[in-house]
């Protein structure tokens, strides 16, 4: 059976972050089944199944949120407070939430993130990624893992977020290793670990990333958030997809992550560590705002994504990074709904199908590498640009241009969002 087709037509500002990096005026775009199939100038659309009139409005890639924490329970209301009075963050607050998750029955677990995910879909997040990290024992993290997997596009192990109490650090990197690894492992594409004073030290994250590269999943580092340290390095030497906070970077630094795109030409070649700037996280722990200008201005792809977590940010607005990226970090509008539409896409790998050059062993995540639970299988379409062959994530704004996300910032302005083809919003 042939799959409908849809047209949009009248699209005041089509904002393609393809290869060319269009930005067309007065346009259209046909989706049948899950992929867009043609895109154009409205006077030259062909006939469809179905027409959309967007009446002049901006049209852009659905997000593409490459970094968030969503299964967990109760709040950090009061650590929040604290913060907000004076107190300097410390990653010892995690251990809050996790005793909330552990107790949480997993219907409740699984509504909020179900209801989290709405959220952030409600938004114009299309394509979204998520880790455990919540539960910090076997069976927890396994839970937090398949329930996740039932959700997300991406799931990612974050076993290494934090030591918990009352464990020796030798012993719970090999628990990490070891069962944990087993236990999530048919459930996740990524796995991660929090290099950081108060959590992971350089040579126990680099055992965490050496395993599960081992175990065949790709690998992405929570790196330089609190002070200058080996993260970066560590992402780069062990070729992780991304490496996510960036706060404080070292001229070494940059250098390891430009060096590690040499290959890079044109949207082929070996891909390197993305850069993933978390500001609203930044704001909320009072940390310098990632650099992302001098991240773009290095030869450096960055990805903006939420990091929606309980503690450091609670929120599932990719619009509102958008916004904090233009007015506070030094991008163009264009630059940051790249980075938070393609960018994402390429910190999680996904901005080419697998027929055309998409997961490869070289890029961290080996033969096999695709979970069997909910998350999307390597031969997905491309997500985070409007192309033809990709899959049709629109993001329809309500207002005529991108710019309206700085321009007007804090405003509601998702119209209508379409998942793989599909109207959801």
């Amino acid at each position: 059976m042939t799959a409908k087709t849809t047209v949009l037509t009248n699209i005041g500002e089509l904002m393609t972050q393809d290869a060319e990096h269009r930005v067309l005026k007065d346009a259209a775009v046909v989706l049948e089944g899950e992929q867009i199939v043609w895109i154009g100038a409205t006077r030259d659309a062909p006939a469809a199944d179905h027409h959309y009139d967007a009446a002049g409005r901006a049209c852009l890639p659905g997000w593409v949120d490459s970094h968030t924490h969503l299964v967990f329970a109760g709040d950090r209301t009061a650590e929040f407070e604290a913060r907000m009075a004076g107190q300097s963050y410390a990653a010892g607050g995690i251990s809050v939430t996790v005793d909330a998750t552990r107790n949480a029955p997993d219907e409740e677990l699984s509504a909020l993130l179900v209801s989290r995910a709405a959220e952030a879909m409600a938004g114009g997040t299309t394509y979204l990624e998520t880790k455990t990290g919540y539960g910090l024992d076997v069976d927890e993290e396994a839970r937090s893992a398949r329930l996740a997997a039932a959700v997300a596009d991406e799931v990612t192990f974050l076993g290494a977020h934090l030591i918990p109490q009352g464990w020796n650090a030798d012993d719970y990197v090999r628990a990490v290793t070891g069962p944990m690894l087993s236990a999530v492992r048919p459930y996740v594409r990524w796995a991660d670990v929090f290099c950081e004073t108060g959590a992971f030290t350089p040579d126990q994250s680099r055992q965490v990333l050496r395993a599960c590269r081992e175990a065949g999943l790709g690998l992405r580092v929570h790196g330089n958030q609190l002070g200058p340290g080996e993260g970066v390095q560590l992402a780069v030497e062990e070729r992780a997809a991304s490496v996510d906070h960036v706060n404080y970077l070292s001229s070494s630094d940059l250098d390891a992550l430009a060096g590690s795109w040499s290959d890079w030409e044109g949207g082929s070649g070996t891909r390197g560590t993305v850069a993933t700037c978390l500001p609203a996280c930044d704001l909320s722990t009072r940390q310098p705002l990632a650099p992302a200008r001098k991240l773009l201005d290095a030869g450096i792809p960055i990805a903006l994504a939420s990091n929606c977590n309980p503690g450091t940010s609670y929120t599932t607005s990719m619009a509102f990074c958008v916004a904090t990226a233009v007015l506070q970090m030094g991008l163009t509008v264009h630059e940051a709904v790249r980075a938070a539409t393609y960018g994402g896409a390429l910190a999680l790998r996904r901005e080419r199908s697998a027929d055309d050059g998409g997961v490869s062993a070289s890029d961290g995540v080996l033969s096999g590498g695709a979970p069997a639970g909910g998350s999307l299988a390597v031969g997905s379409l491309a997500v985070g640009s409007l192309a033809i062959g990709h899959r049709g994530d629109l993001h329809l704004l309500d207002a005529p241009s991108a710019t309206h996300l700085a321009y007007r910032p804090g405003m509601q302005l998702t119209h209508a969002v379409w998942r793989a083809g599909q109207r959801v919003r």
